[in-house]
């Protein structure tokens, strides 16, 4: 119970917090107290090019933000991708069973290694219309993982996520100004499947001239002109998602 009570202190302390420099201290403080040296809440994107599209606070070594920075890591960080798969947290020394990683991937672990950061756990942040994100915990290069920690972890990671979404506001996908008609879902998801138009009015039973319009209109709805455009917008907002896409 009273690792518990951490992540009921955490929450309290955060539930008032008005900035993000709020919450740098309260992880900062809850991090220590749970065994980690390090922190890191943020957004999977590219920093470097774009560094006002989503959140990112830690305290890693300014160092590794510079080398991590420099190779665009935000998006293909093997930590970053593993989450992509997880809906709860997991260790660092697990991501191998995860994803398959290149060599680029486990020189990035190296690399890590030796700016003097160690073994790790994960909380993953998937919203809808928004980029993935993550809560990140680390220790020194030399210490242990504090696996007794893991359950207050992944409860502190989660609400220092939903916090930072509260107080920043994050960028999200432009949104339809009106959602999608039944209909024009089914042909957005069939279409999303690889289906021509033609295909689709086959499997709908209804006009090929139907389905060009209800595309058409989904299209404008998300003011995009591209097909493939169309189904990246669904799945961001959550009107359709991977799992449909791959469902025959």
């Amino acid at each position: 119970m009273a690792r518990l009570m951490l992540a009921e202190a955490f929450e309290t302390i955060v539930q008032s917090a008005a900035a993000l420099p709020d919450l740098f201290d309260a992880l900062s403080e809850s991090s220590e107290a749970m065994g980690f040296r390090y922190f890191a809440l943020t957004h999977h994107v590219d920093f470097a090019i774009a560094p006002d599209v989503g959140i990112r606070l830690h305290n890693y070594p300014g160092s590794w933000e510079e080398w991590f920075d420099e190779r665009a890591l935000g998006r293909f960080d093997p930590i970053h991708r593993a989450s992509h798969v997880a809906n709860m947290g997991f260790t660092w020394s697990s991501v191998p069973q995860m994803i398959q990683l290149t060599h680029g991937d486990q020189e990035v672990l190296r690399q890590a290694r030796r700016f003097g950061i160690g073994d790790g756990f994960t909380v993953p942040a998937h919203v809808p219309g928004e980029y993935n994100g993550s809560c990140s915990f680390a220790v020194a290069d030399d210490a242990r993982l504090p696996q007794e920690h893991r359950l207050v972890a992944q409860l502190v990671g989660g609400l220092a996520f939903e916090a930072a979404r509260r107080i920043a506001q994050p960028r999200r996908s432009p949104q339809p100004t009106m959602p999608m008609t039944d209909r024009q879902r089914d042909c957005v998801l069939w279409a999303a499947r690889g289906k021509t138009d033609w295909e689709i009015s086959r499997i709908l039973g209804v006009s090929h001239e139907t389905v060009i319009q209800h595309l058409k209109h989904a299209r404008e709805r998300y003011g995009v002109q591209k097909r493939a455009h169309l189904a990246v917008m669904a799945l961001f907002d959550g009107s359709i998602c991977f799992s449909d896409i791959f469902i025959h």
